[in-house]
């Protein structure tokens, strides 16, 4: 099965951006914004998104099918397309939702395209930069026509990364809030996108995620990697697109990924 032309993707990603992503952005009304659980919202702006790209996005390839942060909400069945489809294009609207609802400039538009079970192209787009970052599996990962590559890492102390504490049993929040200290300076983005582009970058060095969405981390996990990078569960095998529970940790290497998964979980 051949692969998606990268260029439409992006002009529909600019596209969804600019006629249902920003016309919101720090303008939504009251009756704009709902909570689907404590602490989840969503906008009218994710759900006009995802409508648009889930009509646009199968036109590029025959025979795929979309499965949608959105969707998921109204039909968690959905996720079987990911092991029923040879096709299947993973959505993320609006990633950061919290965020773009308060008026932060920390939110992306998202999407993956899976074939056979495996992430193959990705895109984080960028609606306040008008720029996407695309990575493809074997051939690398770009911010526009540039190529990403992870940077050496700083020493260990002046890393800076995020641990999402929320998602770990109560007993061990503790010990892993203390053991990431000693790592460097904690900030948690509230987008899994532009922390995935960051670590790309070499702006961030770790995330150490517990609860997880293919919609949240397939598109970055694969830039990620193909930027150099190493993301693995915390059971040290790899990452597969349905994953749900088992936690994910990413660094610039392996290296590092040894040492950070010793120091905040043990050995």
């Amino acid at each position: 099965m051949s692969l998606s032309s990268p260029e439409r993707v992006t002009e529909l990603l600019a596209a969804a951006a600019d006629e249902f992503v920003m016309p919101r952005y720090r303008s939504l009304a009251d009756d704009e914004v709902r909570q689907k659980a404590p602490g989840d919202l969503v906008t009218v702006a994710d759900i006009e998104t995802e409508h648009f790209l889930s009509e646009q996005l199968p036109a590029i390839l025959p025979g795929s099918v979309v499965v949608g942060e959105e969707a998921h909400s109204r039909d968690p069945e959905i996720l079987g397309h990911l092991e029923d489809h040879d096709a299947v294009w993973l959505v993320d609207p609006v990633d950061g939702t919290v965020n773009f609802a308060r008026g932060s400039e920390i939110f992306c538009v998202m999407v993956a395209l899976i074939i056979k079970g495996q992430a193959v192209q990705s895109w984080i787009y960028l609606p306040l930069e008008k720029q996407a970052a695309f990575a493809e599996r074997g051939n690398g990962a770009y911010w526009g026509t540039d190529k990403i590559k992870v940077p050496e890492a700083p020493e260990a102390g002046d890393w800076l990364g995020q641990v999402n504490l929320a998602y770990f049993p109560k007993g061990q929040r503790d010990h892993v809030k203390q053991a990431a200290g000693l790592l460097g300076r904690i900030e948690r983005l509230g987008c899994a996108g532009q922390d995935f582009l960051k670590q790309s970058r070499g702006e961030r060095q770790f995330s150490l995620y517990r609860r997880l969405w293919s919609w949240d981390h397939v598109p970055g996990v694969l830039l990620l990697q193909e930027a150099g990078g190493y993301v693995a569960r915390l059971d040290g095998l790899e990452y597969r697109v349905q994953d749900r529970v088992e936690g994910l940790l990413s660094t610039p290497n392996i290296h590092i990924w040894q040492d950070i998964k010793g120091s905040l979980l043990g050995s």
